[in-house]
């Protein structure tokens, strides 16, 4: 080997190599634990409408181990997209004391059972809010179909001038709903059935409502429907 220019020249460059790249690593580790880069600053890029600043910092606080290089944005995007209200964020470092951080808000569509939300993709999330919103009810993990149904059933009922407020899909996979005017519709289990037998009641309901006003409409029969009054409870 001694004697081979070639390979002496090769083991050099290998040395050389990796005196490099410790020496790259060392100024990495101090840069890294440099106290001359602190993190001074967290932003939100846009105002929003459930969260504010003081929040956002409030959760990755703790969480911002080092200064402008070494913090983790990882570690920081998680904790902000465990806030409640939030469905989504970004954070990235800006030059040179600052982390930026965006976010998707949540969209509330509707409540979940008794103490949750499900925004505008059906997604079910902890939010709190004083709208006014219809009631889902439905098996664990049923959110995006209850949500995708209830488009549908409320673009139904719309003629009639009431609103759409509560939606419930039964253990056994059948749909009922409840409108402003007090009125309930069971409407069976296969969903497109479903929205037919509706649109097809909403077409002829007002002739039916100027006779009496009705409680329960049970639109389960494949050529009709049966109508049960307010008095009529046993």
């Amino acid at each position: 080997m001694w004697g081979n220019p070639r390979l002496l020249n090769l083991a050099a460059g290998f040395l050389a190599g990796v005196a490099l790249l410790a020496l790259s690593a060392g100024a990495l580790n101090l840069l890294l634990r440099s106290e001359m880069f602190p993190l001074r600053s967290i932003e939100l890029t846009a105002p929003a409408q459930h969260l504010t600043r003081e929040q956002v910092e409030a959760a990755v606080r703790g969480r911002l181990a080092g200064n402008f290089f070494a913090v983790e944005v990882a570690t920081v995007r998680a904790a902000v997209e465990a806030l409640p209200w939030v469905r989504r964020a970004a954070v990235r470092r800006v030059w040179p004391d600052r982390l930026e951080v965006t976010v998707e808000e949540h969209v509330p569509l509707a409540r979940w059972g008794d103490g949750e939300l499900v925004n505008t993709h059906g997604e079910r999330f902890a939010g709190r809010t004083d709208t006014a919103l219809p009631l889902f009810v439905g098996p664990p993990g049923a959110e995006g179909e209850v949500a995708r149904q209830y488009l549908r059933f409320a673009a139904a009922v719309a003629p009639l001038g009431t609103a759409l407020e509560r939606v419930v899909l039964t253990p056994r996979f059948a749909w009922q709903l409840r409108l402003a005017n007090g009125l309930h519709l069971m409407l069976g289990r296969d969903a497109d059935q479903a929205d037919a037998r509706l649109r097809r009641f909403v077409a002829i309901y007002p002739s039916v409502e100027k006779k009496k006003q009705h409680e329960y409409v049970d639109l389960r029969y494949p050529n009709g429907f049966a109508l049960r009054l307010p008095d009529s409870r046993s």
